[in-house]
């Protein structure tokens, strides 16, 4: 049971903030500065990464001690009184009562108010948050919402998936190529925790998402009925913030702060859990104009003026970024950084794109399976600073030597992930895109000729792979695809080897224009998110989804799907048989004990294709590769093109999990 409580007021009270304990929740307790109303809170539902860790007790992601700033773990006052602090300074929210004359500008005047039901006000409020698509399923439970979704068909695109998982990823793939947030709508039951995963993957990756799932009528809560789950609780560890709507009353409102919460500070999944009886039932309803997205705007001036002099004064400086700088839209800052002091840079596998391909800044991506020279970089340079990345455990693989000749600047928008995997000497809390712009003008114009000799001299020793012209290989398949797609074409992929064939390869230049699952690594992910990408840039805009048999095989029931809406994706799938990835392992570590990773299967992926209505194509040499794909760029719906590849194709190069440069493995 949830415990709630009332605030009372207490004016010699100088905490701005309380936590209390209650049945394995936290109720945050919020003690105004100046005489307000008694309201209740709702609990912030996702536990930080040091709660994770067993560093901190509060299981608040981005809490009040360890992410003031961050606005991670937003709780909310659904009466509107208490709003997050716009400065990002010290209190996480602050409360604010309503002064005289503002009842107008808080949408208090009765005059646009209107008898609307659950149902009516669900859709009301999508449109009012500039909803115009929505991946879902529909079921028993959340019939009242597709009902006056079928009524407001002109407003809403529902895109009708054939799994709700592959609603979630296609949700998910919507808000990565846009920027927006996706949303999802799902049953309650199986339809809700069929979910899980893309709620998962959008967490661990911070993608704006909302997922709305329906429930048993609040009477049945708790009492095992028909497709009841409790999927608020199931989805704690995975969500920014969930809800439960209990009063159709609150609902309007709890959507407003859903869209709120996913999109502000460092951005995540929310999901909406509604009873049905809430979607019938009626009360009054008032349009509000959507609220700004809010963000960190302030940094600590002294941190940034600090880091600027170790930029000034270092001698071989490395920048480190990762998907928080695609998330903070600071890609040009980033860019203008790196070269007013031509500073070399490197990404994570989120990051690519964000510094183009062809850039002479751009070493090319870090970590377990990115470049030597990235690697080398890191292990030689003087000064690292990390732009909005959490250095995880597939780029510092050894935490203890990671960057161990460096001093490490560290720049990120929630506090708990400062200093978690790898001890840095200077964190500052802030949008990278504010940050960047502030120590822009404190950056010297500078040379480092010396540190860009030793560069070139390991770009030298890069893995490059040979081409055999009796066999279709990766990078050949990948390179072509680049020369007929052009720089403007987003790539979609899944999780696997081919996921980091197409890091590795791929001529990125976009920085919305390489979606993949980093965080998770969740194989399926492919076709659902490039149907969200090609439902959000629409059909002239070229999306290619590479993915590997084992991968594909999880979710290509989603094919039926982009066939309905005639999508234009085309799928490349590296068909070597085999778990591919996990079999490299195997190889490299295990003595070839090959233990089920060939699944023996006999799928024919171009019958299947035909079976599902598109066209499907198989290559066995790069002659023929071309041809396939020159003619799928001429369909107008989706097509399949499987490659045979080689069982034994390896990622290189490779760095063991505990290693770090000197174990790398490139052949």
């Amino acid at each position: 049971m949830r415990r709630w409580e009332k605030v009372p007021h207490d004016p010699h009270c100088s905490e701005s903030c309380r936590l209390v304990q209650g049945s394995q929740r936290f109720v945050r307790k919020i003690v105004p500065e100046q005489p307000a109303q008694r309201v209740q809170t709702l609990v912030s539902s996702a536990g930080c990464s040091r709660y994770r860790a067993g560093l901190c007790w509060k299981p608040v992601r981005g809490c009040a001690q360890h992410a003031n700033e961050s606005g991670t773990a937003e709780s909310l006052m659904l009466q509107g009184l208490c709003l997050l602090k716009e400065t990002g300074d010290k209190g996480f929210l602050f409360f604010k009562p309503f002064p005289e004359g503002m009842d107008k500008k808080w949408n208090r005047n009765r005059s646009n108010t209107m008898q609307l039901n659950g149902s009516q006000i669900f859709v009301e409020v999508l449109c009012e948050q500039g909803v115009d698509t929505l991946f879902g399923y529909p079921g028993g439970a959340v019939l009242n919402l597709y009902d006056e979704l079928y009524k407001n068909a002109d407003r809403i695109t529902h895109v009708l998936t054939a799994h709700e998982q592959g609603a979630a990823h296609a949700a998910d793939g919507y808000a990565r190529a846009t920027g927006r947030t996706g949303v999802v709508l799902a049953t309650s039951g199986p339809g809700a925790t069929n979910l899980v995963t893309g709620i998962a993957t959008a967490y661990m990756d911070s993608v704006p998402m909302v997922a709305f799932t329906g429930n048993v009528p609040t009477s049945s809560i708790g009492k095992d009925g028909f497709q009841e789950a409790y999927i608020e609780g199931i989805t704690v560890p995975i969500t920014k913030h969930n809800f439960t709507v209990r009063r159709v009353e609150d609902l309007a409102d709890t959507m407003r702060a859903a869209f709120r919460i996913a999109q502000s500070g460092r951005k995540g999944p929310v999901l909406v859990d509604i009873p049905k009886d809430v979607t019938a039932a009626v009360c009054e309803f008032t349009p509000k104009q959507p609220e700004p997205i809010r963000t960190v705007t302030t940094y600590n001036e002294e941190q940034v003026h600090w880091a600027a002099d170790l930029i000034n004064a270092a001698q071989r400086p490395l920048v480190y970024f990762g998907g928080g700088v695609r998330s903070a839209a600071s890609c040009q800052p980033l860019r203008d950084l790196l070269h007013k002091a031509e500073i070399p840079a490197t990404y994570t596998l989120m990051a690519a794109g964000v510094v183009p391909y062809g850039d002479p800044m751009n070493l090319g991506m870090l970590g377990m399976h990115g470049c030597y020279t990235s690697n080398r970089a890191v292990a030689e340079c003087d000064v690292l600073i990390a732009v909005g990345t959490r250095f995880s455990d597939r780029v510092a693989l050894n935490p203890k030597t990671f960057a161990k000749n460096a001093t490490i600047i560290q720049i990120d928008i929630d506090a708990s992930e400062l200093g978690k995997n790898v001890d840095v000497d200077l964190s500052i809390v802030g949008d990278a895109a504010y940050v960047l712009n502030a120590m822009l003008p404190q950056i010297k114009p500078a040379k480092h000729p010396e540190w860009m000799k030793l560069i070139q001299g390991w770009q030298a020793q890069d893995y490059h792979p040979v081409s055999d012209p009796t066999r279709l290989m990766p990078h050949q398949v990948i390179g072509e695809v680049c020369n007929q797609c052009g720089p403007e074409a987003v790539y979609v992929t899944d999780v696997g080897q081919h996921q980091m064939w197409a890091a590795q390869y791929l001529r990125h230049t976009k920085s919305r224009g390489f979606i993949t699952s980093g965080g998770l690594g969740t194989m399926g992910f492919g076709y659902g998110a490039a149907i969200g990408a090609q439902m959000a840039l629409g059909r002239e805009q070229r999306v290619v989804m590479f993915t590997g048999d084992g991968s594909f095989h999880m979710n290509l029931n989603e094919a039926c799907t982009a066939v309905s809406y005639e999508l234009p994706i085309i799928t490349v799938i590296f068909n070597n048989s085999v778990l591919g990835m996990v079999r490299q392992w195997q190889t490299s570590f295990y003595g070839k004990r090959y233990s089920q990773t060939d699944p023996h299967r006999k799928t024919d992926f171009v019958k299947l294709a035909d079976g599902f209505g598109l066209k499907g194509y198989r290559c066995t040499n790069l002659p023929e590769f071309q041809a396939a794909f020159a003619d799928a760029l001429q369909q107008k719906g989706p097509t399949w093109i499987e490659c045979i590849i080689d069982k034994d194709e390896k990622v290189l190069p490779m760095i063991p999990g505990g290693g770090d440069i000197n174990d790398i493995i490139m052949e």
